[in-house]
């Protein structure tokens, strides 16, 4: 322990009680951004975590039918999916995913016991949906280890999705999630709601730079309303699309395209003679820079996209249709709720919602309530964190003094508790 500081109740918690575990996979990338997220500032804090991440995929690779069958993996497969564009044929791989939990619940269980045994925490913490039925009971041996769930969607898409009942502790970032813990009888006190989805770090900080100077750079005008277009880390074939269709547009705008890892894309993107300016950018760890020379933002509706351009107070376009991936659906309805941007049944009508959206009166008024969203969760989530593990110590400080009470009177040969004397 620190020499410095006295050995009190809280000063324990932080250095006894600080191993946390959190459990992600790789399928989208939300849900490892968030870890890696919060083990930066866990581990940075002036009374750090030891945070260890957990590939479930990699611990249940013995039970991933779908690899056996096909050589993928159930992550790789989703991913596959979304670079393909292929989100028609999501519910059916949720199906197949959530059959395949339920066959092995006891096969999972038992390898993450092993787990626990082997790498036991004081805390652990979900950032994945479907596998938590499985962490939580995974854990209710002996001595109990606190388990919380992150939804790091804007909403569940029940069931057995994010919420189960067995989970012990949710986190949600939105009204929506909060209601839908409590609706299954979570108590009120094991709730907790944040001000929006985990971001990186570089997102809550402040960019201060010149954008007429920075656009120039990228060979655009230094004052023509700018949207970002933004579809994962794989970008999509839809961009060709919107780039064609915003070429025809009537509207004075120019573009940012971030491609992603997907070369061709960009190539092509590059080869399109177009009249508006457009700015094809292919992987960048540096998404937050071009957020900020922007005025708008285009791509699909994941809590993650979303919630990136508006911490940049940017008005959205998204799409909405039997295509858009089921745990999706709900965050253009959230949009629409909250009057951030405009949603469109389909990229084919990107044209009309960007005219819509540049009328200078339109645009204030989203841009209004852009600028009011406020997201401060990596922030928020070590307070609660924090807090749990301060309760776990107290109630474990009861038990030891209780058991040392015990212990003294057995000493002394009475064979029996001993009971306060009563005045």
């Amino acid at each position: 322990m620190r020499s410095a500081e006295k050995l009190t109740p809280a000063n324990e918690a932080k250095e006894r009680l600080r191993k946390l575990t959190i459990v992600f996979h790789n399928a989208g990338g939300g849900h490892r951004s968030a870890a890696d997220a919060l083990k930066a500032t866990l581990s940075a804090q002036e009374h750090p975590w030891d945070v260890a991440l957990l590939d479930i995929q990699e611990l249940l690779d013995p039970l991933d039918l779908i690899r056996r069958a096909t050589g993928l993996r159930i992550q790789d497969t989703y991913n596959l999916i979304l670079r393909k564009g292929w989100t028609r044929f999501t519910p059916q791989l949720l199906l197949i995913l959530q059959t395949t939990i339920r066959v092995y619940h006891s096969a999972i269980i038992k390898l993450l016991r092993a787990y626990w045994a082997d790498h036991p925490a004081d805390l652990v913490l979900s950032v994945i949906p479907h596998f938590n039925r499985e962490i939580a009971e995974s854990l209710g041996n002996g001595r109990k280890t606190p388990f919380v769930t992150l939804i790091t969607d804007l909403a569940d898409y029940p069931p057995h999705f994010w919420i189960e009942r067995e989970s012990e502790y949710i986190i949600a970032g939105t009204d929506r999630a909060r209601e839908q813990a409590l609706a299954i009888d979570h108590p009120a006190d094991h709730v907790f709601q944040t001000s929006g989805m985990i971001l990186k770090p570089r997102f809550y900080e402040k960019t201060t730079l010149d954008r007429a100077a920075e656009r120039t750079k990228l060979g655009l005008e230094r004052d023509c309303p700018t949207g970002i277009v933004l579809f994962g880390g794989h970008g999509s074939q839809v961009m060709l699309d919107i780039a064609t269709k915003l070429n025809q547009s009537a509207a004075d705008h120019q573009l940012i395209m971030i491609c992603g890892h997907n070369q061709k894309l960009a190539r092509r993107l590059s080869n399109l003679h177009t009249r508006k300016r457009m700015a094809v950018v292919g992987f960048t760890q540096n998404v937050e820079y071009y957020m900020a020379l922007s005025d708008f933002f285009i791509g699909k509706p994941g809590p993650g996209s979303i919630s990136e351009a508006l911490q940049f107070h940017l008005p959205v376009i998204v799409e909405c249709n039997s295509t858009t991936l089921p745990q999706e659906r709900y965050n253009a309805e959230w949009v629409t709720e909250k009057g951030y941007g405009i949603v469109v049944p389909s990229f084919r009508k990107i044209a009309p919602a960007v005219e819509r959206l540049l009328d200078s009166a339109i645009f204030a008024e989203f841009r209004g309530r852009a600028s009011q969203y406020c997201n401060r969760a990596l922030m928020e989530v070590p307070v609660i964190l924090e807090r749990l593990i301060g309760e776990r110590f107290i109630v474990e400080r009861s038990i030891g003094e209780v058991s040392a009470v015990e212990s003294s009177s057995l000493k002394r040969g009475t064979g029996q508790t001993a009971v306060p004397a009563q005045p």
